[in-house]
């Protein structure tokens, strides 16, 4: 059974967790900018993550997958003993996800910019 293998057990887990990453992210992080409300008190505090810091961890990520991928593609075609096929390949493609993923988002970004700057004033 191919559910059976650990290496799509592990990135079935990974994805569950980038999933909840996302859902619930972690308030403590040091790129959580706090808004608050009108008077100045505290009691409407919301906590906002800071959309540069965000892209450019994103960016970051999916510069290391890719690096990754490439770093066991290269071990494996020299032939290192710890290095297997499907490892190399489960790599490439959570690189490839990975990169499709980032396109998609400047994609809604860059038409978000322009349907901003067409709008009349």
């Amino acid at each position: 059974m191919v559910t059976n293998r650990p290496d799509i057990n592990q990135v079935l887990s990974q994805m569950r967790e980038m999933k909840a990453q996302v859902q619930a992210p972690d308030l403590s992080m040091p790129n959580i900018a706090k808004i608050s409300g009108e008077q100045g008190d505290d009691s409407n505090t919301i906590a906002r993550p800071d959309f540069a810091e965000m892209l450019k961890t994103a960016v970051d990520n999916v510069n290391e997958l890719q690096k990754n991928a490439s770093n066991l593609a290269q071990a494996y075609e020299r032939g290192d003993q710890g290095v297997d096929l499907p490892q190399v390949m489960i790599g490439l493609q959570k690189s490839s996800v990975s990169f499709e993923a980032m396109t998609q988002v400047r994609n809604k970004l860059v038409d978000a910019y322009e349907k901003i700057m067409n709008m009349p004033i």
